[in-house]
């Protein structure tokens, strides 16, 4: 249990690096970079020991899809709205991820979901009410559809993919892949694809997509070593011995980081809508675990 809580204390602190970077460099641009010379590093770790396994014709497709959903589509739509609205409020509706993995791991791979676990998913979906409330003017004069505003529209949407992405790493590793080497090509992959995206969409590179190069690479080495070297792997360890929706519905423990974080780093306000999630959260998350136990 103590790797899950500095996984997901570890997941928190992205948030707020990743926020503080998007002040040195175009968005895309950024996570571009990372991802890819990330992925490199993993892909030549392996080389260099030896581990590279060749990917069958028949499982392509899967390492594609996880390119796409785990790398490119979650973190466009998340540094996007991260633009507009808080890191712990990004991360708090990061708490999605249980509700919407029960229901894909249900279709996908089958995982069964006991009453009581219905019970505790419940609680954690009526948890996020409160902080729904939270909306600052910056983010309604975006847009806004129904209650929701479209930076939350955003990154619920980064949540579907990256919850999507974690279950296909999971039918990857069943196939006898290394979360190392599935890791490693979906983020060069994805990566790549993202640099594409940020060069059509004209992110500035006509002049330089960087405008501090010195903090840039700090933060971004940085970011890269905590979230590309050490959570996507620590995650793809982790999924050998634990559930993917347990795995998700332990994730409610990062808002809590990252609510100290921002306060910390960014001077965040956090109002009482924050903590009164966090709470129902947490009730949820303790008859999800101990079902989970049994």
């Amino acid at each position: 249990m103590h790797l899950i809580i500095i996984l997901y204390s570890l997941f928190a602190s992205i948030f707020t690096l990743q926020k503080e970077t998007l002040k040195y460099a175009e968005p895309l641009f950024l996570i571009g970079i990372r991802m890819t010379i990330s992925g490199f590093i993993l892909i030549l770790h392996e080389i260099t020991n030896k581990n590279l396994i060749k990917i069958k014709l028949k499982h392509i497709p899967l390492f594609i899809i996880l390119s796409l959903l785990n790398i490119y589509l979650t973190n466009i739509l998340e540094i996007w709205g991260m633009s507009y609205i808080t890191s712990s409020k990004t991360c708090l509706i990061y708490s999605l991820s249980p509700f919407i993995t029960a229901i894909f791991s249900y279709l996908t791979i089958k995982e069964k979901l006991s009453i009581k676990k219905k019970i505790g998913l419940i609680i954690g979906f009526i948890g996020l009410i409160p902080i729904i409330y939270t909306q600052s003017q910056e983010e309604i004069n975006i847009g806004k559809f129904f209650i929701l505003t479209l930076p939350e529209i955003s990154i619920i949407g980064a949540v579907i993919c990256n919850t999507l992405g974690w279950i296909t790493l999971k039918k990857i590793i069943i196939k006898n892949y290394s979360p190392i080497i599935a890791n490693g090509y979906s983020m060069l992959l994805g990566g790549t694809l993202i640099l594409i995206h940020s060069y059509t969409f004209k992110e500035m590179w006509i002049n330089f997509p960087i405008y501090n190069i010195n903090i840039f690479i700090f933060y971004n080495i940085l970011t890269g070593i905590i979230s590309n070297i050490i959570c996507y792997n620590l995650f793809g360890h982790l999924l050998k011995k634990y559930t993917v929706t347990f795995m998700s519905f332990a994730g409610l423990m990062t808002p809590i980081f990252a609510s100290c974080f921002g306060i910390i780093f960014h001077n965040e306000i956090i109002t009482w809508h924050f903590y009164a999630s966090n709470i129902i959260f947490t009730i949820g998350l303790i008859i999800y675990h101990n079902e989970e136990l049994k």
